[in-house]
């Protein structure tokens, strides 16, 4: 106790040493988020910043770089004939800059398919996202205006087969009314406009307070994260973080405290809706808001340079019960004991995890973990004795490889795993998985999209990267394995237990992202092949046992271009 005291003192009086720079760059920004990481790699930019809370802050990672020119050794441009920065000239400290322009599409052949795209829906169709805006800093304000404009076709197409037996459709609700997530947002055009990545904050030295819609992302994965990735679209929420590690007598420090407003998307799980025996199986879920309250935590000991440790939790509840600070901050306050595992932990929806990112310049390498439980109330030997119990954990590992030393080239390669499936039994007949609950009856969403790992309840992904990459520019191939909800499989299947229904889709990408003058291109396409499609397997009297599903194939187009002022 007496050393996190000396650490909090001395953190506090540390902060008097750093500057102010407070322009975040958005989660997901094309080609220049991911630079920086791979710029830790290669030994070029601040290796103390652990990248398992973003927004990230540039300005603190390469000194030298400009936020959306990382690379000094490019020649800037001004193709529109327009400044980036304005300043005022009297003796106010007022600057204005343009933030870049962005138009974003992406294209679903036969159903929908993605992550981790912010503002977009899970859609077949073309959809688009438009962005831009301006950074405003007046002494210790600042103010990042960054709107997000989605179009999307919304076509229809067969989501959970017609000719699936009625219990299977119940089932499919016994879980599906516990979390926001409709298979379709509705019939026809789907057209929104987000707050997307704005702020306005107080910056001190190394702390930022303030009021944003920004996405967030907490922990150390590339593909998933279990609590906070930039799947759904940003939610209104106050912060308190920090701008950059703070450094104390035992290594440094970052933190995000967070306070957000939930909405619901307003859409039932299926179009259409079903029942079973004359009863509607859809039970509407309840109009209130949600508020929720998470922290992100990280340390890095100085004695082991690299090594980053955190741990992230967050706890979400009807705006309707808010009545004291212990609602508004329930990650301060003891977890009280509940008569079984299953009943709801304070009539809240918790979930939390362990992560640790492990950094190796001289080997340009990195590997990383994340260890989480959901809603989860047992003490520590009852963790001890059955550590798998609503478990789910990330592990990734990336490494960068010479390839022409004299141009700056190397091949990546990125191999990350994700397991959300559980594997308790008794959970898994009681329809329990990750990111439902039956207390908050939404889920862990926002605008019917899962917060945390974009795969979904229930999912498991395989992935592995292969990448050129020089500066800012990447090509590379993309291949994995998606499980969807293996939970439900188990769970509506349990009678019989037929390994044949598995959900799995084999996909291949090809990934393009290349920067000239003001411009960064980019550009995805990815064929995937969906082995028994929403678990459907067609079986006929007298077939062989071993038959093809209901297989479909998806082609996946994505585009995009931004403009750097």
């Amino acid at each position: 106790m007496k050393i996190l005291k000396l650490s909090f003192i001395c953190a506090l009086v540390t902060l008097v040493q750093f500057g102010l720079h407070a322009q975040t760059l958005p989660v997901g920004t094309t080609a220049l988020e991911d630079y920086y990481r791979r710029a830790q790699l290669l030994g070029i930019a601040d290796s103390s910043v652990s990248f398992t809370v973003r927004p990230i802050f540039p300005n603190y990672i390469n000194k030298k770089a400009d936020v959306f020119y990382p690379d000094s050794t490019m020649p800037k441009y001004n193709t529109l004939g327009a400044n980036r920065l304005w300043k005022n000239k009297g003796k106010s400290d007022l600057k204005i800059s343009y933030l870049p322009l962005s138009l974003q599409t992406q294209f679903n052949s036969d159903h929908p398919y993605g992550w981790n795209d912010g503002a977009m829906i899970p859609a077949k169709g073309l959809q688009t996202v438009l962005s831009g805006g301006i950074f405003a800093q007046y002494g210790l304000l600042t103010i990042q205006l960054k709107p997000e404009l989605l179009l999307a076709q919304n076509s229809d197409f067969e989501n959970l087969n017609k000719n699936s037996y009625d219990v299977i459709f119940a089932r499919y609700y016994d879980i599906y009314n516990n979390i926001d997530l409709p298979v379709q947002f509705g019939k026809g055009a789907y057209n929104k406009l987000y707050g997307g990545q704005s702020s306005i904050r107080l910056n001190y030295k190394s702390l930022s307070f303030g009021l944003s819609t920004e996405n967030l992302w907490w922990g150390p994965g590339i593909r998933n994260s279990l609590l906070m990735s930039n799947t759904a679209p940003g939610f209104l929420h106050f912060t308190f973080n920090t701008l950059r590690p703070v450094q104390t007598p035992i290594g440094s420090f970052e933190w995000q405290l967070i306070g957000g407003k939930l909405s619901n998307s307003g859409f039932a799980p299926l179009t259409p809706d079903h029942s079973y025996f004359g009863t509607d199986l859809y039970v509407p879920k309840p109009n209130d808001w949600r508020y929720l309250a998470g922290i992100v935590f990280t340390w890095q000991p100085k004695w082991i340079p690299g090594l980053f440790l955190g741990f992230d939790q967050s706890s979400q509840t009807y705006g309707k019960d808010l009545s004291g600070i212990r609602d508004y901050l329930p990650l301060f306050a003891p977890v009280k004991k509940v008569s079984a595992p299953d009943d709801p932990i304070n009539k809240q929806d918790q979930r939390s995890s362990l992560f640790m990112r492990w950094l190796w310049t001289q080997e340009h390498a990195e590997i990383y973990f994340e260890l989480g439980h959901n809603n989860y109330s047992g003490d520590l030997t009852q963790a001890l004795l059955t550590p798998e119990y609503s478990r789910a954990y990330i592990f990734g590992i990336r490494k960068l490889m010479p390839f022409n030393t004299a141009r700056n080239e190397n091949i990546m390669i990125s191999v990350e795993v994700t397991q959300l499936q559980e594997n308790n039994i008794d959970k898994i007949k009681a329809g329990d998985e990750w990111y439902t609950s039956k207390a908050i009856r939404q889920g862990y969403t926002n605008m019917g999209e899962v917060l945390g790992a974009g795969i979904g309840p229930g999912a498991n992904l395989q992935s592995v990267d292969v990448s050129w990459v020089k500066g800012l520019k990447k090509i590379g191939l993309q291949f994995e394995r998606y499980i969807h909800n293996n939970d439900f499989y188990y769970y509506a299947y349990y009678d019989s237990y037929d390994f044949r229904r598995h959900w799995v889709d084999l996909s291949i990408a090809a990934n393009y992202e290349w920067d000239f003058k003001n411009l960064i291109f980019n550009a995805k396409i990815q064929g995937i092949k969906s082995l028994n499609y929403q678990w459907y397997l067609k079986q006929n009297p007298g077939d062989p046992y071993f038959v093809n599903g209901a297989n479909a194939f998806n082609l996946q187009i994505q585009a995009g271009i931004t403009y750097r002022f």
